[in-house]
């Protein structure tokens, strides 16, 4: 009779394991939550019931998803040699996530939109840069996630790749975000991209959102054409830098060329800087999701 299933033989310690990381995760997404209302002054509960703060709501799923991403590069890349080196390697790099998914929160919101106070935006319910909050951590631990995949172990030297991995990330993402705040000046007669957002352009925010996802997708296959050197600190860096810029650059030609023909006929400026079309915005985003899939799938 033939096997309808083929399975993989499984180590019975994978449930040991896999208990270990759940319990981790949970912990620590426990501890995400209460820190996203101490850093903001306010009580998440109160936030996301009493008040019904979708905006906040919104902002912590991101950091939640993006803690998530994180922990599942962790719990690829962690030591299986015994169920404590399991632990220690999730739980840390789980807490090396959260803070660079709250260091690059800040760096996002001082030097990136620097215009807009995000956290008193946040609070004020405006769903545009709760959204685009939530895009920034996700693309984050995207590029984060990979750089744990790429590097060997959880010692210093990895800790340190990591950290250029975030580096090359907020560097990439600031510098197509005023790409993008140029061409929005250009074709809307001088106007301010952050200042939309902040008058609550949810199309704008949508489409914005495809562009960093989109970003970091294509920023995290340069892992794939790079040697990792435990001790090349500067390689590692201008390695993950040049190559992602590349993908980054590349992306947003094949993005450009893919809008004009899937969307031909469409006043694209005007439906969604003007009309605020949120249909026309939602492909938009797919289109820079699903070309830089595929860019990633080519190049891995």
């Amino acid at each position: 009779m033939q096997v309808l299933v083929n399975l993989i033989p499984l180590s019975s310690d994978i449930w040991v394991y896999l208990a270990i990381d759940i319990l981790i995760a949970i912990s620590l997404l426990f501890t995400l939550r209460l820190m996203s209302g101490k850093m903001a002054s306010v009580s998440t509960s109160n936030e996301l019931c009493a008040q019904d703060n979708f905006a906040f709501g919104i902002s912590v799923a991101g950091r939640m998803l993006a803690l998530c991403i994180v922990l599942s590069a962790a719990a690829v890349s962690s030591d299986k040699s015994d169920f404590m080196g399991a632990a220690l390697s999730m739980l840390l790099f789980g807490l090396v996530g959260i803070l660079l998914i709250k260091v690059g929160r800040i760096l996002h919101d001082k030097i990136i939109l620097h215009r807009l106070d995000k956290e008193a935006m946040i609070k004020k319910r405006n769903t545009s840069i709760a959204l685009v909050d939530s895009a920034s951590a996700v693309s984050t631990a995207l590029v984060i996630s990979n750089v744990m995949v790429w590097v060997e172990g959880s010692d210093i030297n990895a800790l340190f790749a990591v950290f250029s991995g975030f580096v090359v990330t907020q560097a990439i993402l600031l510098t197509t975000t005023r790409i993008y705040e140029r061409r929005y000046k250009e074709n809307n007669q001088s106007g301010s991209f952050q200042r939309s957002l902040t008058k609550g352009q949810l199309a704008l925010a949508v489409q914005h959102s495809g562009n960093l996802i989109g970003t970091a997708i294509v920023v995290s296959a340069a892992g794939s054409m790079l040697n990792y050197n435990p001790v090349g600190y500067v390689s590692n860096l201008t390695g993950w830098l040049i190559v992602g810029m590349a993908l980054t650059l590349l992306l947003v030609a094949l993005v450009i060329i893919a809008k004009r023909v899937v969307l031909a006929g469409l006043n694209v400026v005007q439906e969604v800087d003007q009309q605020h079309n949120i249909g026309v915005a939602s492909i938009e985003m797919v289109l820079s999701i699903g070309i830089a899939l595929i860019v990633s799938g080519l190049v891995a």
